[in-house]
């Protein structure tokens, strides 16, 4: 259901309790389990010439100057989080996520076989600094309204009515979904964030007339696009933009 909780994707998971691992916000083994979540396991290729598990892979990552980590949650056209060089920004949008590690000059990207999953280290640039959150929410939320009024104008709620749903369902405030030592505002941001890109993805992912009888014009099935896409792309950037935001004892 799309008025359900979201779960954070997995960078945003390892990003963030990483970080707060490495500030003194959370125990080690807090932290794995947070970022395993319903999987089986995660190890990281990379960091030595076997695969290391999640605890010791945090470990040698620290102790290779990595003394936080932020998610990268990018899309074809949209590289939100995403620094360079090309060969890594080419693998993170085809994973359609990704963690940089700043200062290290390293940056993790998931491959995902069964309940497993694998990071792969490979070189990566410092992301470019993220927009600041309290902008990051303005737009976000501005541009949920717009969306909100454009497909209204386009009777979302004939061709889609879960994304109607979905959209209405916005206006409740979501569970925190990031480590201790973010913020409220983070965790709002984030919260909201996860919601709004979950709609967005869910209806450009299965954008058929034929699950209704609905029938519109290319004109109009443009225009949705349009509408969601961007709705897309406000959500990823705030996402990394309140994952950005270091985490503290508060």
């Amino acid at each position: 259901m799309l008025d359900a909780p979201v779960d954070a994707p997995r960078s945003v998971r390892l990003a963030c309790w990483y970080a707060a691992w490495a500030a003194g916000l959370a125990s080690l083994d807090d932290a794995r389990d947070h970022v395993l979540g319903d999987d089986a396991a995660h190890d990281v290729l990379g960091l030595s010439d076997d695969p290391v598990a999640l605890v010791l892979a945090f470990g040698k990552l620290r102790a290779r100057a990595a003394p936080t980590a932020v998610p990268a949650v990018p899309a074809p056209g949209e590289p939100a989080g995403l620094g360079g060089p090309p060969a890594f920004n080419a693998e993170a949008i085809e994973a359609g996520e990704a963690v940089l590690l700043p200062g290290s000059g390293l940056g993790l990207v998931p491959t995902v076989v069964g309940a497993g999953v694998t990071w792969r280290v490979l070189a990566a640039e410092a992301p470019p600094p993220a927009a600041d959150v309290a902008e990051a929410e303005l737009l976000l939320r501005e541009t949920l309204l717009e969306c909100s009024a454009r497909l209204a104008d386009l009777d979302v709620a004939r061709w889609r009515p879960e994304a109607a749903q979905g959209l209405h369902a916005l206006r409740t405030a979501g569970a925190a979904p990031l480590a201790p030592g973010f913020d409220a505002r983070s965790q709002r941001v984030a919260a909201l964030a996860l919601r709004c890109l979950a709609v967005a993805e869910h209806a450009l992912g299965d954008d058929s007339d034929s699950v209704t009888s609905y029938t519109v014009s290319a004109y109009a099935a443009a225009e949705r696009r349009a509408a969601l896409a961007t709705l897309s792309r406000a959500a990823r950037r705030a996402l990394v933009a309140a994952c950005s935001v270091p985490p503290r004892q508060h």
